[in-house]
């Protein structure tokens, strides 16, 4: 069966990760959570005070430790899903606070770190059978990728669902802040200069505000044969 790249972007909290997940798991492809990437430089970026007062990054330093920031990602048996490695260290847990919610947009607008980013993950989905999900996958990873999905919610649904998943996961949760960061994130992602949120001219919107899992799967699988039947 020929192999193709699919590229799933949209706002924060939509749950792109969760279908991107299922989706290379039932076609069998492989899947690369650009996100957890992103958070991944950014809890390196907290740890080591690349942070100023103001939450602004610091970039000069930022920039000289970039080549010692490596990140990959290990399959896991007993999810069954892959975790993210920061330098041989898995942070699937701690790339997911919301101190690190916080802090990802501002690294994420940084110029070199998108390039650094970008460039391993093209390198991740050279040989096609790769479901990658993000903000610009479909925009400047993978332009010529054969299925662009735009992914969106209302921000009310998106801080709902992570006020749960944080909840479920015993982790501190409070409504109004989560919703505070996935307004402000949508604003960061939207207006940044490099590589901003946008839905690729190509890409086929799917908004899930009232979508159940199943529904959402069902309508992916059902996009994904339409493409390789093509």
């Amino acid at each position: 069966m020929k192999k193709i790249t699919i590229a799933i972007d949209g706002h924060s909290s939509c749950g792109k990760s969760t279908m991107a997940k299922d989706l290379a798991r039932e076609v069998g492809y492989v899947y690369v959570d650009t996100g957890a990437m992103y958070r991944s430089v950014t809890l390196y970026a907290l740890r080591h005070n690349l942070f100023n007062a103001d939450g602004s990054v610091k970039t000069a330093e930022l920039e000289q430790q970039m080549p010692q920031i490596q990140i990959s990602f290990k399959f896991n048996a007993e999810t069954g899903r892959p975790d993210t490695y920061l330098n041989g260290e898995c942070v699937e847990k701690e790339i997911r606070s919301l101190e690190v919610s916080n802090h990802v947009s501002p690294i994420a607008a940084v110029g070199f770190v998108r390039t650094a980013m970008v460039a391993q993950q093209q390198q991740m989905g050279k040989d096609k059978g790769v479901v990658m999900d993000g903000r610009d996958i479909g925009t400047t990873v993978f332009p010529d990728a054969e299925l662009k999905i735009f992914v969106t919610a209302s921000a009310e649904v998106r801080a709902q669902r992570r006020f749960d998943e944080l909840k479920a996961k015993g982790m501190p949760a409070d409504f109004d802040d989560i919703l505070k960061n996935v307004q402000e994130r949508d604003y960061i992602d939207s207006h940044r200069e490099v590589s901003p949120l946008r839905k690729a001219d190509d890409a086929i919107e799917l908004d899930n505000s009232h979508m159940t899992i199943p529904e959402q799967k069902q309508w992916l699988m059902e996009r994904f044969k339409e493409k390789i039947d093509q």
